[in-house]
């Protein structure tokens, strides 16, 4: 019968995986905080960046993903707050206007760090990450900066056997069974960034981690896998106060295919945007955000699921709210470059 439960992890491990196989979460909104992917960008920007999510994937699917998370990251150091010096200009002026783009200037060097917390949920397994990140932005020139950053924690994963339905409730494979287990997490990332571009590539789950759920040797084969992303946008001025924002993201979780992204956000003065985002072979999505003070931002994202889930599922919702905090420069933006 110890076959029973390898099969029935074997299952509910595939669960968490979205449609191309990756083992972290699924993010629509990653375009809004590339920082959950990214830890080079810790520090960022000119206040303390909070935002916490929720994401239920794919409605309608009982025990679907589900994803709960918070992140902080802030500069270190009080020569960073200056006059223009990353994504925000004079107090109150609003970081959109074209005239600010022409006359911007890179960051002087500085370090920045912050934390993610974020709780994975499928059907009986539960995954919980928790993480510190650090970044050192170097200045290239008047206009550019290239951060370097690493993220490192820890991730418990743990199995609901009660949520288990087997034929034989006694059966003796769950004598064998691990129901929760902490491994080592670590993270590595590149950001590159100026008034209009930026680029990125991160790598999630460096360490190699058996990922099994029973003892025996003969079913404890599994395993984590590196998750690579690369990422690039830039920002068009259509008038004074109106910008398009292409940009792309491509993750790589080997064995499975690539998984491609384009995205496209339309933004007035950054203070209400609407955008759009395409992943191949599996959804669209609309997206849409309000800054409601100098404080407050509020983004939400509604995914038409276009694989074959779509006959089963009602789409996927995803939720984000953020927090300006020690807004210095006291400016509506939350974010210059998305």
């Amino acid at each position: 019968m110890k076959i029973i439960i390898y099969i029935i992890c074997f299952i509910i491990i595939g669960l968490n995986f979205n449609s191309f196989g990756q083992q972290k979460p699924q993010y629509t909104q990653y375009i809004f905080n590339n920082y959950l992917l990214n830890p080079a960008l810790s520090g960022i920007e000119n206040y303390t960046d909070f935002k916490a999510g929720y994401r239920k994937q794919w409605s309608g699917i009982d025990n679907a993903p589900q994803t709960t998370f918070a992140s902080a990251h802030w500069s270190l150091g009080n020569d960073y707050l200056w006059k223009n010096p990353l994504s925000q200009p004079e107090k109150g002026d609003d970081p959109m206007e074209q005239n600010y783009m022409q006359n911007y200037t890179a960051s002087p060097a500085h370090h920045g760090m912050g934390a993610t917390v974020v709780l994975d949920e499928a059907g009986p397994i539960a995954r919980l990450d928790a993480n510190l990140t650090y970044a050192y932005h170097l200045q290239l020139s008047g206009t550019w900066n290239l951060s370097v950053g690493m993220a490192a924690g820890i991730t418990r994963i743990g199995l609901d056997v009660n949520a288990l339905t087997l034929e034989d409730p006694n059966d003796p494979a769950l004598n064998n069974t691990i129901t929760s287990q902490i491994k080592p997490d670590l993270s590595m990332g590149l950001w590159l960034y100026g008034s209009r571009f930026f680029a990125g590539a991160s790598v999630q789950q460096i360490l190699p981690q058996k990922l099994a759920f029973t003892s025996d040797p003969n079913y404890n084969s599994g395993k984590e896998v590196p998750h690579l992303f690369v990422t690039a946008g830039y920002k068009l001025m259509i008038d004074e106060d109106i910008a398009a924002i292409p940009s792309f993201m491509i993750k790589y979780v080997s064995p499975t295919p690539l998984s491609v992204d384009a995205n496209l956000k339309l933004a007035f003065k950054d203070r209400i945007w609407i955008g759009g985002s395409y992943r191949h072979n599996d959804s669209f999505s609309a997206m849409a955000g309000l800054s409601v003070s100098k404080l407050i931002n509020l983004t939400y994202s509604y995914d038409f699921t276009t694989s074959q889930l779509n006959k089963v599922s009602y789409g996927s919702h995803e939720i984000v709210l953020g927090l300006q905090l020690n807004n210095v420069y006291q400016v509506m933006s939350s974010m210059r470059m998305w």
